[in-house]
């Protein structure tokens, strides 16, 4: 597990005290950062200003670059990042199935590359087209999965990190329903690069022991003053519980973990009722993006569908971005 050959890997964790020393791991070493928390690039949340506080707390911050909308909008988001902090970031380039015209990955990448962005976390469909682009151009490349042999196959095509996101995770945690605490123990045996996904000190703490190089953090960045969504969200994170999330579109082999509010209990309601008679037009209207985009405006917790992992069971606060990732280091020192 300690060879020279073995990649960083990293998982999704806890949180420690101010003041904290770094954690120093091979994550740390390769991008520069000075602690193994990465803030993973995830739809609508990430902006410029949750990337550079995270990266300016000592973690490595990213946004996803189809959140401003376009890939002009994402040279000006590099750019306006750039002023915000000098420590090292990342963009995320997530490639899913959408309905109609899908986005231009293609223009998206070549902004990332033409406007000298480091490091790029993929996720989402085959990243074998993007990982050879990205590392053809000298970037550092995180690849996401949930699953061993996903991973396997990111590291056959270079990828220097990967990312193992297990059943816990928020958004799309795969079919194989395998949790953090297989997965990320098998990862350790079977990667050579690193690997991580959780959100407390705690779980860093586990992350590490268990192999990992580091953790990489979604929901519970969501929960942080720097973070864009209104504080009727964060309030109701807050509040909730390690049951608060529910699985949708089982049945259409596109699981994903979302905020158990009234909207995903609606969605829940016709899914029991259609079994796998379902098609997707069938819940459409309450789950499309524009409808989540436009509750997050209205801070209406209830209006629309927003990705959160189990960790938000474990949230109790909403801290600064740098007294998060100070109270991270300390639990799990």
């Amino acid at each position: 597990q300690g060879s020279a050959e073995r990649r960083p890997t990293f998982f999704l964790g806890k949180a420690p005290k101010l003041g904290a020393m770094p954690l120093e791991t091979r994550v740390t070493k390769m991008l520069g950062i000075k602690h193994p928390i990465i803030m993973g690039g995830m739809t609508g949340v990430g902006t410029p200003e949750l990337a550079a506080a995270v990266s300016e707390a000592g973690g490595l911050g990213l946004f996803a670059a189809h959140n401003p909308g376009s890939p002009e909008g994402c040279r000006e988001w590099i750019r306006r990042t750039r002023t915000l902090t000098s420590k090292p970031f990342g963009v995320n380039l997530t490639i899913l199935p959408t309905m109609g015209q899908p986005p231009p990955y293609d223009e998206y990448a070549r902004v990332i590359i033409d406007e000298g962005v480091k490091i790029v976390e993929t996720a989402g469909s085959n990243p074998k087209k993007w990982i050879t682009l990205f590392k053809d151009a000298g970037l550092i490349t995180i690849h996401k999965c949930v699953a061993i042999r996903h991973a396997l196959s990111a590291e056959r095509l270079g990828v220097d990190i990967i990312s193992l996101d297990g059943f816990e995770c928020a958004g799309h945690p795969g079919e194989d329903d395998i949790g953090n605490f297989v997965l990320q123990a098998k990862g350790a045996v079977a990667l050579k690069r690193p690997s991580s996904a959780l959100d407390d000190g705690i779980q860093l703490a586990a992350a590490l022991a268990l192999g990992a190089d580091g953790v990489n953090c979604g929901t519970r960045f969501c929960a942080t003053q720097e973070c864009n969504w209104p504080e009727s969200f964060k309030r109701r994170m807050v509040e909730a519980d390690e049951r608060s999330t529910v699985l949708m579109f089982r049945n259409l082999h596109n699981t994903a973990r979302v905020f158990k509010n009234a909207v995903a209990a609606e969605v829940e309601q016709i899914e029991k009722q259609k079994g796998l008679d379902i098609d997707f037009a069938d819940i459409a209207p309450l789950v499309m993006g524009e409808r989540g985009r436009e509750a997050e405006r209205n801070g209406d917790a209830d209006g629309g569908i927003w990705s959160a992992g189990q960790t938000v069971g474990l949230i109790s606060d909403i801290p600064t971005c740098r007294e998060l990732v100070d109270r991270m280091v300390s639990e799990a020192e």
